[in-house]
């Protein structure tokens, strides 16, 4: 009995050890996948790393994939990838090799555009370009292409005419979290472009009411 016992024990033991050895041996692909492009002084995926990626995914580094893939991996510095957030978004993804990314993207497409998800990786977006510590606004050049590029897809006419307004007035230099959430706000809620639902009195950011001022004005 004491055999059998032993024997049972052993074959356990042997059982739950498969998976973690596949698990191992899985990290240790994505680990090696990570220094195909990693600075070995740094010892992370610089922006030159990047572009390399990017050339090797075919695909442009200003791609929106190439942010969701940040998004997916947690990154915290724009331009850089850290071993630990590769790990993170690779396994998720399980994705070791530049074909399998490649075959992962229109499921993190998907996933990423599900609304539940999208709110969340449209204000990664704006912190993601907040390129400084304690920086709390990007750039209106920075803004208008961050919005074609997150926006631009669900919201062509919108992000259009916004852009032409950023670019138009010069009040505003910058913008900050609350003028970029209005703007997903403003996007999601209006009637456009007819805008017969805006409000200016439900508390929007006021670049937002002189946008729709300026529109109206501008109405063709």
């Amino acid at each position: 009995m004491r055999r059998a016992s032993k024997k049972s024990s052993s074959s356990a033991a042997t059982a739950s050890a498969g998976p973690t050895k596949a698990v191992s041996k899985e990290v240790e692909r994505i680990d090696q996948f990570f220094y195909t492009y990693a600075d070995n002084s740094s010892g992370m995926i610089d922006p030159e790393g990047i572009e390399t990626l990017c050339s090797h995914l075919e695909v442009p580094h200003t791609d929106v994939r190439i942010l969701m893939l940040a998004w997916k991996m947690g990154c915290e510095k724009q331009g850089y990838f850290t071993l630990d957030e590769w790990r993170t978004g690779l396994k998720a993804l399980r994705a070791d090799s530049i074909s399998k990314l490649k075959k992962a993207f229109p499921e993190l497409v998907q996933e990423v555009t599900r609304p539940t998800n999208f709110q969340d990786f449209y204000t990664y977006a704006f912190r993601y370009c907040l390129t400084e510590d304690k920086k709390k606004c990007i750039e209106i050049p920075v803004a208008c292409e961050l919005l074609n590029l997150v926006l631009g897809l669900q919201f062509r006419p919108q992000v259009d005419k916004l852009n032409d307004y950023l670019k138009y007035q010069n009040d505003y230099k910058v913008i900050n979290m609350d003028q970029w959430m209005g703007f997903i706000r403003f996007c999601n809620e209006i009637n456009f472009p007819s805008l017969d639902n805006y409000d200016s009195d439900l508390a929007w950011p006021l670049i937002l009411d002189n946008f729709v001022e300026w529109l109206r004005e501008n109405k063709s």
